[in-house]
């Protein structure tokens, strides 16, 4: 197999590293000239371009590591030229966008595939197979936070929301994802935002109330408000049967407190790789073994979809100030 890479930044280093776990191959960067792609690509002894056409013809897989503006661009480029795609998340700024990328994937018969990471995160994933075997009952609250500081060049594509779509769409569609892929589809969305940036289109710190289609509630807290260097993730899954908490990154385990007396909470070590992989390659190499077994990988094109949904009506929750409905197809209205 035989990857391109689309796009020089911080992804596209990242998702080399973990292709490097796999037995493909990197055949090529693309990425606008000066940015540092001539290096990254010497380091795996591949080709820098700046056009992807230049190498689609010596491919099999293109992966989209570029600003979520340019996602359905690339996409669209690489299933026209019949290549399998792997998309960054969120997979596209806006509804209609991945709905188009879908579409061109599977009129082209390719595999569309999107890296939402977490839920590759051993901790992540344990929490959700011990909630889907009925550990702790079925899922009635669930509670996410991520909270870090602002990405801070001026000219980050991060903090403009015409670019990346903003922190809800950029940071909080990490756990909107999860807590649809724990709890199932949301069908009503809540949120309040703060701005501190002082710029009035740019949200900082927000919360967001998912209301699930099986009763299911979730308290979503996201924020680029913190001071750096802090960066922090915690969680909770509570079920009628107990509950699993994961209180940060600090630990090596998950707890589980079960209704039942003394005795009944016990830590859940977490299940590690003899390297202990990034969940990152943990990440690529399901997806290279869809692409090459066919096989599912645990997020789907649809899964990305649902997740821009929902972020888009949390955007527009906290700026109408009242909830969102969506209907059957998780479209608002």
């Amino acid at each position: 197999m035989r990857v391109a890479i689309v796009g020089t930044g911080l992804m596209g280093g990242v998702h080399a590293e973990a292709w490097s776990h796999t037995d493909a191959r990197i055949a090529a960067f693309v990425g606008t000239a000066g940015a540092g792609g001539d290096a990254l690509a010497g380091a795996y002894a591949a080709r820098f371009v700046t056009d992807l056409d230049a190498v689609l013809a010596d491919v099999d897989v293109v992966d989209i590591c570029t600003p979520t503006h340019l996602h359905a661009e690339f996409t669209l480029r690489a299933a026209a030229a019949a290549k399998h795609v792997i998309c960054e998340k969120p997979i596209a700024l806006t509804v209609g966008e991945g709905r188009r990328m879908i579409v061109a994937c599977r009129t082209a018969g390719v595999r569309l595939l999107v890296a939402h990471v977490l839920r590759f995160f051993p901790e992540y994933r344990l929490a959700r197979e011990m909630t889907a075997r009925g550990d702790i009952g079925a899922p009635a609250v669930l509670r996410l936070s991520r909270c870090t500081f602002r990405p801070r060049k001026a000219d980050n594509w991060y903090v403009d929301p015409a670019r990346s779509g903003g922190m809800m769409l950029d940071l909080m569609v990490h756990d909107i994802d999860y807590a649809r892929w724990v709890a199932g589809d949301v069908v009503r969305v809540f949120a309040k935002a703060a701005q501190t940036s002082g710029r009035p289109d740019e949200t900082d710190h927000a919360l967001a109330i998912l209301t699930h289609r099986s009763g299911a509630i979730s308290h979503l807290e996201g924020s680029w408000a913190y001071p750096p260097p802090i960066f922090q993730t915690r969680f909770e899954i509570a079920g009628a049967a107990g509950l699993i908490e994961f209180p940060g990154p600090a630990p090596a385990a998950i707890e589980m407190h079960l209704r039942g007396g003394e005795g009944s909470n016990h830590e859940v070590q977490l299940p590690r790789s003899p390297l202990h992989e990034s969940p990152y390659a943990t990440q690529l190499r399901a997806f290279h073994e869809a692409l090459t077994r066919g096989t599912e990988p645990p997020v789907s094109a649809e899964d990305g979809l649902a997740a821009v949904h929902i972020a888009r009506a949390a955007i527009e929750s906290a700026r109408r100030g009242q909830p969102v409905e969506l209907d059957a197809s998780g479209e608002a209205r």
